[in-house]
């Protein structure tokens, strides 16, 4: 016996990691010293902080990798796997410093693990962060034949007096919601049990004439980095940042403001996406369990003083994002949603 019979290939592996070495130098930020191939990746902090706080942040892609790897679409799940983790850490006003994965695999298949590493790469760019290195694992018979698994690690620094933690969040401020790409990573239990009971193939469209179901669903998430650094850097006065997630605006919205105030956000200031609307119809979600579970349109929310609203509205339809006023920081306690009977 040896260690390929037994189902881990190490020449392969050699020739993957020589594949995406490209990739990977790619996404290089002058902190980075050295390169890929150790047994630790080295970076130093930007130059010219005085007391850096570093943010760390972790996260997979979740049941979105069955759909896609059922599919081929192992490129942006890559980038999914980016998002996931640095739409997190720019919450604080962080900037992404640098990132890993973890790729376990029951068998290594070259070029959908190359796809993988070069969507994370492209996630890396966009975000402005150093793909520092990562890990492949082989485990067979752990994993079937050609199914593998995704973590990411993010980290980020920002200046201790620049840091944004919501303390400065007070009543009166406003809620500027920026728009999501789709479902992003999230409610994808839901979402894949909604497509087998109504047999959904690649060719069913969203709606007559329109985009394919699967490729509104595997669209990736929208990174928000360079917004954040943008905003910033035009001087927008943020008071508060929130990623949504997984459990949508009723748990994540919350975790940006502080005690004593509660965010009331305008159901009607929106259009709720078709995707959405789709889903609910044909999994006939209740309205409670669709705000729960998706975005429902809105991937990221700014809050910040009434004051600074146009300018923030502005820098956002310059980076391509769609942005509107969402709601209203009020004071008390959170009571609940008119529409839903959520808390706002």
């Amino acid at each position: 016996m040896d260690y390929r019979t037994a189902g881990v290939d190490v020449v392969a592996g050699r020739a993957f990691v020589e594949r995406i070495r490209s990739s990977v130098e790619s996404t290089r930020r002058p902190e980075v010293v050295g390169g890929l191939g150790g047994f630790g990746g080295l970076c130093r902090l930007p130059e010219g902080l005085r007391r850096p706080l570093l943010v760390s942040g972790t996260d997979g892609v979740g049941t979105k990798l069955e759909l896609a790897q059922a599919h081929g679409r192992h490129h942006d799940v890559g980038i999914d796997l980016v998002a996931m983790c640095v739409n997190d850490v720019i919450t604080s006003g962080a900037q992404p410093l640098f990132f890993l994965d973890y790729i376990a695999t029951g068998k290594l298949t070259p070029e959908a693990m190359a796809e993988v590493v070069e969507g994370i790469a492209a996630g890396c760019r966009q975000s402005g962060c150093a793909l520092l290195g990562g890990e492949t694992a082989e485990m067979p018979g752990f994993y079937g034949p050609g199914r593998y698994d995704l973590a990411g690690f993010c980290v980020a620094v920002v200046e201790e007096e620049a840091l944004i933690d919501g303390r400065a969040v007070q009543a009166g401020d406003r809620i500027v919601a920026v728009a999501s790409s789709g479902v992003h990573s999230n409610g994808f239990s839901l979402v894949r049990r909604i497509l087998e009971a109504h047999g959904v193939t690649a060719e069913t469209s969203l709606v007559p004439g329109g985009p394919a179901v699967l490729d509104a669903l595997l669209r990736p998430t929208l990174l928000y980095a360079s917004l954040v650094q943008a905003l910033l850097g035009h001087g927008v006065d943020l008071h508060g940042m929130a990623h949504i997630t997984g459990g949508g605006l009723p748990e994540n919205l919350p975790r940006a403001l502080p005690q004593g105030v509660h965010g009331r956000i305008d159901p009607g200031s929106w259009e709720r996406p078709a995707l959405f609307r789709w889903l609910q119809e044909r999994g006939e979600v209740p309205e409670a369990d669709l705000w729960n579970t998706f975005n429902l349109g809105v991937g990221f929310c700014l809050v910040l003083p009434e004051a600074a609203v146009p300018r923030a509205l502005a820098i956002c339809a310059e980076q391509g994002h769609q942005a509107w006023q969402l709601g209203t920081v009020e004071a008390g306690p959170a009571g609940p949603h008119p529409l839903a009977g959520l808390p706002y």
